[in-house]
């Protein structure tokens, strides 16, 4: 309570991003603490030496600082997890992939100790940290072996095949890249449900396309769909990735459908564009989060993606990925650990949109998604996914406490 009254103190802002993380770890405490409630025990005099600890330090850094103190003390207790808190004075990088969220038995999210030293590379544009541990060296590596053959293999595709109008040749070099590095990476992901995918073109209706939707929650999320899926689908991806070297190339190259989510008419131009594949014969990839979840739980799905399938009659393929929020956080720039016995893609049966409202068919795809997520990509809560793109939708403002 404490905290709410202090909302509006000092430039700690209504609305501001730094305010809507501190909520975020106010709902996850209090689940937590609901859960709990009957078998936890908070160590009272580590609190208050933490709250004195923090007197010299002003009335909003400290209040963050000691309501993560307390979130570490009451997750230790009952096997959560959360980043390790800064001591006083230092830099506290609270950025939504920091969030807090119960760890269950089993999962493989990596704490700052597991991951070990890092090196921190400002990357893009904005100059956004990511970090490399030991084990994106080896990423660095691989990387720097495959990517150049892909690049090459693309060009040469692209100067010699003529006669391709789905692009599905230039696509493919994608797909063998994908599944070379993934391979090489040691996090080649277990698949199950490949016959769904046969199911599903067998039950399209003049030759549509089928609409491929899955939840998103890291970068590593496009190799491992790339390493499932064999026949000829476009991505729907945000535009800015055409600058990201070889990603680019294969994003332009093979014609996959850009959108730039803050215009209008580019969101027009890009249903248009995915309804022109799907009557084409060629599948689409959507994620219907809209963006990639900062801590794998799987959020609120955006309008629009299964408008897609109402309107063509497209079959819906739902499919769920799992882990590669462990492997490959929001904050690295390659993976931290391998994703052997970790990743692992499950395509669920086909899913017909014929007699379906959309918010049916949003249900249907939603739950099978759910259906074999692990218990720390579930998703927590209503006010949970509220939070969370409410935070993506504040110009993507990192939240750093000084």
């Amino acid at each position: 309570q404490n905290l709410h009254n202090t909302r509006s103190c000092g430039d700690f802002k209504e609305g501001s991003c730094q305010s809507r993380v501190i909520h975020i770890h106010i709902h996850s405490i209090q689940d937590l603490l609901h859960q709990k409630s009957n078998t936890t025990e908070i160590n009272s005099q580590l609190l208050l030496q933490i709250h004195s600890n923090c007197l010299e330090m002003k009335v909003l850094q400290s209040t963050l600082l000691f309501l993560l103190s307390c979130s570490s003390v009451i997750v230790r207790e009952t096997n959560g997890f959360v980043m390790p808190v800064r001591g006083v004075g230092t830099r506290v990088r609270n950025e939504a992939y920091t969030i807090l969220s119960l760890k269950p038995e089993g999962s493989f999210v990596l704490s700052d100790d597991e991951i070990g030293p890092t090196l921190d590379l400002k990357v893009g544009s904005k100059g956004n940290v990511k970090i490399v541990n030991s084990y994106g060296l080896l990423g660095i590596f691989v990387s720097l072996l495959t990517c150049p053959i892909w690049s090459l293999a693309m060009y040469l595709v692209n100067a010699v095949v003529k006669n391709d109008p789905s692009k599905e040749l230039y696509d493919y070099t994608g797909k063998i890249w994908s599944r070379a590095w993934m391979s090489l990476m040691n996090s080649f992901p277990a698949i199950e449900g490949l016959e769904n995918i046969d199911l599903a073109k067998e039950q399209s209706k003049d030759g549509l396309g089928v609409l491929y939707v899955a939840n998103h929650a890291s970068w590593l999320d496009i190799p491992t769909i790339c390493c499932a899926i064999d026949p000829v689908f476009k991505f729907i991806a945000k535009g800015q990735l055409t600058s990201t070297p070889f990603i680019g190339q294969q994003l332009k190259g093979g014609d996959h459908v850009l959108i730039d989510r803050e215009d209008r008419r580019s969101q027009l131009r890009t249903f248009k564009e995915c309804i022109n594949w799907l009557k084409s014969g060629v599948s689409i990839m959507a994620f219907p989060e809209g963006m990639r979840s900062p801590d794998g739980r799987l959020i609120e799905f955006k309008g629009g993606s299964f408008s897609m399938a109402s309107k063509t009659g497209s079959i819906i393929v739902p499919i769920t990925m799992t882990n590669t929020h462990a492997v490959m956080p929001m904050n690295a720039i390659f993976p931290v650990q391998s994703g052997a016995g970790k990743l692992e893609v499950i395509i669920h049966p086909p899913i017909n949109p014929e007699g379906k409202t959309e918010d049916e068919l949003t249900t249907l795809v939603r739950n099978s998604i759910i259906s074999r997520l692990p218990p720390d990509q579930v998703p927590l809560s209503t006010e949970h996914d509220k939070e969370i793109n409410s935070i993506a939708s504040l110009s993507k403002e990192k939240a750093v406490i000084a």
